[in-house]
């Protein structure tokens, strides 16, 4: 089974996507196989669907999320972003992906591809991984649109690091807690978006708003507000649960974050009726 979907009934229409929190690797994706912890979990958003699914449960918000790790094939990204170091025969320049469709560098520093994959390989993987999750939240949309909404409202729930890195836009800058970020106002509506964002404040988050994320593939894709279709990207900072040099998670630290979740969570599902 590729995917996990946890889908308690609701009466909103609204959905959580979770697309980077898998570890599983695809057999054939020996490249990736015997790599140090540090280093293989160093840009997956370990551990963000512990976070949230608690909360996501208990107001019956569906989620959907993949098992897959994100360096094999990112949700977030399109089959097409890929380059020469990264598939074979792509007529795309090396370098123009490196952190596409599959990763061939951490934002670290660290390789990850010795050589590309062969075009075999890239279409294995858009069978395995990249169809199935797509396919699960095109099947959330229509689900609503056929109960009736008229207007579907969908978070992309991710993680980063506390601090920019080299490879980011912001290297060096000490991040806020959370940054919410609708693809520079074209993926939402903005009371969704404003309604978003006082939901983390109102739980005790720093918040920033498109910095240093404006939004990825996801919220691309499926925030069309002239058909009701309306995605937000929420990152939130790796330091808040877990040790961001081992990689593990810190049950002290992530039973405040996850309590402060849930408050976030609570006041969004209070206040989102009067959006609809």
């Amino acid at each position: 089974m590729s995917m996990t979907n946890v889908e308690p009934k609701s009466p909103l229409p609204i959905f959580v996507t979770i697309p980077h929190s898998g570890e599983k690797l695809p057999d054939f994706c020996d490249w990736l196989k015997g790599l140090p912890e540090e280093s293989l979990m160093c840009d997956v958003d370990r551990f963000v669907d512990r976070l949230y699914e608690p909360s996501l449960v208990k107001f019956k918000i569906p989620s959907i999320k993949t098992e897959w790790h994100r360096y094999a094939a990112d949700m977030n990204r399109v089959p097409e972003d890929v380059d020469a170091a990264s598939v074979e025969g792509s007529p795309t320049e090396p370098g123009t992906h490196p952190r596409g469709f599959h990763w061939v560098v951490t934002t670290t520093s660290i390789p990850l591809m010795k050589k590309p994959m062969s075009l075999e390989q890239h279409k294995q993987l858009v069978q395995l991984i990249y169809k199935p999750f797509h396919q699960q939240i095109r099947n959330q949309y229509q689900k609503l649109e056929e109960g009736g909404a008229s207007q579907i409202l969908h978070i992309d729930a991710h993680s980063m690091p506390s601090v920019g890195t080299s490879m980011h836009r912001d290297p060096g800058e000490t991040r806020p807690e959370i940054v919410i970020s609708d693809c520079l106002g074209k993926s939402s509506r903005p009371d969704f978006v404003d309604l978003v964002i006082a939901s983390y404040v109102k739980a005790g988050f720093r918040v920033a708003y498109n910095w240093p994320y404006v939004g990825g593939r996801v919220s691309e894709q499926y925030g069309e507000p002239r058909i009701g279709h309306h995605a937000v990207q929420v990152e939130i900072s790796r330091k808040l649960y877990m040790n961001e040099v081992t990689k593990q998670f810190e049950s002290e630290k992530a039973k405040a974050t996850m309590a402060k979740v849930d408050k976030a969570i609570s006041y969004l599902k209070e206040k989102l009726p009067a959006l609809l």
